[in-house]
């Protein structure tokens, strides 16, 4: 028999409940605490991605991008190609903070489609047109 597992990416924090919250609003989800871990909220998102947030009160930021070009672990949110202006607007007006963009040649508009932010707590995702490669 196999056990059942459900896997979740959880990012620290210090203050766990205002980036849950950033998350949620992002993913255009919901925020639930962990019913074990009082200090873990869980984010439900509505394509089903599972994220948690737990509470770590001597959490640094990471450093992103990092001289040595190490990417580190990392969020890629994906969106249609159409959408990713209106999802970086979105995801700046809720507090993330661009970092910077890239380029692959493939839009007619010339405009990036890989863009890099830090979410509220300093932690790294990327929004990125469904047909870009991670």
């Amino acid at each position: 028999m196999t056990v059942h597992k459900k896997s979740v990416l959880v990012l620290d924090s210090t203050d766990p409940e205002p980036l849950a919250r950033f998350y949620a609003a992002l993913l255009d989800g919901t925020v639930e605490p962990s019913g074990a871990d009082h200090d873990l909220l869980l984010i439900s998102g509505a394509d089903g991605v599972v994220l948690g947030i737990h509470r770590d009160p001597g959490h640094a930021p990471p450093s992103w991008p990092r001289p040595e070009d190490s990417q580190q672990s990392h969020l890629w949110i994906l969106v249609a190609p159409e959408a990713l202006d209106e999802a970086e607007r979105e995801a700046v007006s809720l507090g993330a903070h661009p970092v910077t963009a890239e380029h692959n040649g493939s839009r007619t508009d010339r405009r990036t489609d890989v863009r890099r932010f830090m979410d509220p707590a300093g932690h790294a995702f990327v929004l990125a047109a469904r047909n870009a490669s991670p």
